[in-house]
């Protein structure tokens, strides 16, 4: 679905939300985007990490299933 997202796309949603937010504002919306996305992949790892930290604890108790 993103893939399809070539340069013409990125710069018309460039200007738009130039438009919107003006150029004294693109620096904290940036940023406000930036946490959001290190936010979610955050989220998204946290599971994996769990799944894989009590398996490690099974395996070493040797209660492994």
């Amino acid at each position: 679905m993103l893939g399809d997202i070539g340069l013409p796309e990125l710069l018309f949603i460039f200007i738009i939300v130039l438009v919107l937010f003006g150029p004294g504002k693109l620096p904290d919306v940036g940023k406000a985007i930036g946490e959001a996305l290190r936010g979610f992949k955050k989220a998204l790892k946290e599971p994996e990490q769990t799944i894989a930290e009590r398996s490690n604890d099974k395996d070493e108790t040797g209660l492994s299933s």
